[in-house]
């Protein structure tokens, strides 16, 4: 079964945005908010879709607020930074002293 149309292995085409000559096989066609369009570009020239452009297209759900919020108090601060070492040596640590 044949093709409908040739090869095209040597075949000329001009850039639709800067006017040079390339191999057809090397032109690309511009895609703008996901569709296709009739505009071939040389690999110079040729831009990817921009995602800016698809606003608005997907719905996004995308929660701000927590159910049941457990802010942190200074007394937990104070438990988390204490270290303590194999040998016994002990290091503690305070977040947000204001006499240092």
């Amino acid at each position: 079964m044949s093709t409908r149309y040739a090869s095209g292995k040597k075949a000329l085409g001009l850039c639709d945005i800067c006017g040079f000559t390339y191999k057809l096989r090397q032109l690309k066609a511009e895609i703008v908010k996901g569709r296709r369009t009739e505009i071939l570009a040389c690999p110079e020239c040729w831009s990817a879709d921009q995602p800016q452009l698809k606003v608005g297209m997907y719905p996004v759900y995308d929660p701000q607020a927590l159910r049941n919020p457990r802010p942190d108090s200074a007394g937990f601060a104070d438990s988390r930074a204490t270290l303590v070492s194999i040998t016994g040596i002990q290091g503690v640590g305070k977040v947000g002293d204001p006499s240092a």
